[in-house]
């Protein structure tokens, strides 16, 4: 390894610290404007307001480009307390530490792919804790609708229901209540907060809750009865979905293997023949090569998706 490249690594290595402790060491927005704060507050160190500013900066780029309302989003479903620029520095950090790990490796190539990789795998972060925690949801939707319908047998009203579903249920359920009630108490009509959640939590039994809660809000009518009938409708739905996923677990396992199966033989034949992959990088034709074995791999997952995925 040459000196260029090793210098290149420990730049990366301390880019990475340094982007990650300002994500990290940031402090968030205050809430009060300083003229309402009290008087001889200790004041932030030289590191979080530096690094209060770059998330000031990295903010405002995002703000920019249009991509902070999506990212609020995507956050918010994920369940990550975290501000979109605190997030994409942290990321940006991450990214950087792996970038230096494969330049140590595989040279500027290893740069690009670590920073492409870090990019990649701080999105499918974000997609895999949301697609949890709606799993999470869907799974808890049983209990949450018994609640419901047990809250209003005894006299509450429906608000008074929603809100005890906020304070006794279980997260994720528990937090989307709470949200729930906040913005009915800021103005927000009902029907219009529950249908924002089934959207966000991307759950089309809960949206069957909202239609059922918004026909008793118009016409009146026993509500907790429906409550029980759509819940016995969601348990047989579950039951059903459960059959399934077990039926699909094999076919879901081959599918992983058979996707990780050149990635592995990629590792192997790196750690024992070296020389051999670098061909690969060193001619067009390999870079040809890696190419259309990237093509064909994602086709390939594509397809394999489709045959184990289903919805009914």
């Amino acid at each position: 390894m040459g000196p260029l490249m090793l210098g290149l690594a420990v730049a990366l290595v301390l880019a990475a610290v340094g982007v990650t402790l300002f994500g990290v060491l940031a402090p968030r927005r205050p809430r009060l404007p300083k003229d309402r704060r009290r008087p001889g507050e200790a004041t932030a160190a030289a590191l979080t307001r530096q690094g209060s500013a770059l998330d000031e900066l990295v903010g405002d780029a995002l703000g920019r480009r249009g991509w902070d309302q999506r990212l609020v989003v995507a956050l918010e479903a994920a369940g990550m307390h975290l501000t979109p620029a605190r997030f994409v520095l942290i990321a940006a950090g991450a990214s950087l530490g792996l970038g230096a790990v494969l330049a140590l490796l595989l040279g500027i190539f290893g740069v690009l792919l670590g920073v492409a990789a870090g990019a990649i795998g701080a999105r499918l972060l974000i997609g895999r804790k949301a697609a949890r925690r709606r799993k999470v949801f869907a799974n808890q939707l049983d209990d949450t609708l018994g609640l419901l319908a047990g809250s209003m047998r005894a006299g509450h009203s429906l608000l008074r229901a929603v809100d005890a579903v906020s304070r006794e249920a279980e997260a994720p359920t528990s937090e989307e209540f709470a949200r729930i009630v906040n913005e009915t108490r800021l103005g927000r009509d009902l029907n219009d907060a529950l249908d924002q959640s089934a959207e966000r939590m991307r759950n089309e039994d809960f949206g069957w809750v909202a239609q059922a809660i918004a026909i008793h809000r118009e016409v009146g009518g026993d509500l907790a009865g429906v409550l029980d009938e759509v819940g016995h409708t969601i348990r047989e739905r579950g039951q059903i979905r459960r059959q399934v996923a077990a039926l699909s677990a094999e076919g879901k396992m081959s599918a992983y293997i058979l996707l990780a199966l050149p990635f592995v033989v990629l590792g192997i034949l790196f750690l024992t023949s070296r020389d051999y992959v670098a061909k690969f990088v060193e001619y067009p034709m390999g870079w040809a090569m890696m190419a259309g074995a990237a093509v064909l791999i994602t086709i390939g997952a594509l397809w394999l998706k489709k045959i184990v995925s289903f919805k009914f």
